[in-house]
């Protein structure tokens, strides 16, 4: 009885992995989706069916249409999947090493720190000593989003802290950051006030290859990376006694994940402003669909995140004709009502 029970059991697992596999590759294949759909909408009647043979045969397409795929398409297309991949995946570890579903870089005040590190370098110039002028609001972006992060952390570690005193502080933050970037705001010129609201608004339209290949290579380096710490991760959200018990150095994977998200954050809200949503509901819904286990949670989190950012991009250039939204605004209002609607729809589910 107890071979056939242990054979039942394996049974039953290897079908659950084959299923999270399945969900997995048709997230993939949505994520291929959409990045098509977002590559052939625009404002010139270039289609997508056109896209893809200028792709394989310049010739097919114009001087002006070639410069229209690729210097303004295929960057901008590019730049939102990896900006999906980067910010759904340090939503998703925030969350784990938080024990908190409410986190992420937008709701506990990340990307308002970040906002005011940006702000300072756009309005008053301020930088890091040494930082090269083209990479001040970068840099500036990063120090500030990995200080709130560490006061997160301090936060944590704190005797007594639970979660509501840690949402508390996010919001603290939040509110802190966003009255400092309202002050430089109040400081700056007509140019840099321009500059900045249009920086926090959030947009796709500075996308250059630059920024792609340098966003690609943080998310190509750290993503490995945040997968490599999957098991760890599991055993922390069983609890640190039991992940102790296991032989984690829980401060070390909390420093290590800390680090992936201030540098995933930072690098793609300094290339596109602040984006928000995509930290908190891409890890959500890849719950939703695949469960805790985090061999899978943390790629599934990555390819919504993609996904979410494409259709945003369609829908920033879809739905005021010839108009280009911001996407910032874009993912807070249509993702956000998608969000709640999968929630409720999943509670009342048996």
């Amino acid at each position: 009885m107890t071979d056939i029970a242990t054979q039942l059991a394996a049974t039953a697992y290897q079908r659950v992995i084959r299923k999270r596999v399945v969900v997995l590759a048709a997230l993939a294949l949505t994520s291929l989706v959409a990045f098509a759909l977002d590559l052939g909408s625009g404002p010139s009647s270039l289609g997508l069916f056109d896209v893809i043979g200028g792709i394989f045969d310049g010739n097919a397409l114009s001087s002006a249409q070639r410069a229209i795929l690729w210097e303004v398409r295929l960057p901008q297309a590019l730049l939102a999947v990896l900006v999906g991949l980067a910010l759904a995946t340090a939503g998703a570890e925030m969350q784990t090493i938080l024990g908190n579903p409410l986190a992420s870089p937008f709701t506990l005040g990340v990307s308002s720190a970040a906002s005011f590190g940006a702000a300072l370098a756009i309005v008053l110039g301020i930088g890091i000593p040494g930082v090269p002028q083209n990479w001040i609001i970068s840099a500036n972006a990063f120090v500030f989003s990995f200080i709130a992060v560490i006061v997160l952390q301090s936060v944590v570690r704190m005797r007594g802290s639970g979660t509501d005193i840690l949402v508390l502080c996010g919001i603290a933050l939040f509110f802190t950051f966003n009255a400092l970037v309202a002050l430089t705001q109040f400081l700056a010129s007509q140019q840099a006030l321009q500059q900045l609201v249009f920086w926090i608004m959030g947009s796709l339209s500075r996308a250059s290859w630059e920024k792609v290949r340098l966003l690609a290579l943080v998310v190509v380096i750290a993503l490995p990376f945040a997968q490599r710490a999957a098991w760890p991760m599991m055993a922390l959200r069983l609890g640190e006694d039991r992940a102790r018990s296991l032989g984690i150095n829980i401060v070390m994977l909390r420093f290590m994940s800390l680090l992936r998200i201030s540098i995933l954050t930072a690098t793609a809200m300094a290339f596109v402003g602040t984006i928000g949503f995509v930290g908190l509901a891409g890890p959500h819904i890849a719950r939703l669909l695949i469960g805790e286990d985090h061999r899978f949670f943390l790629p599934a989190s990555a390819l919504t995140g993609a996904i979410i950012m494409s259709l945003a991009s369609v829908a920033s250039k879809s739905i005021i004709p010839g108009v280009l939204i911001p996407i910032g605004i874009v993912t807070a209002l249509i993702g956000l009502p998608v969000f709640f609607s999968l929630i409720f729809s999943r509670r009342g589910l048996p």
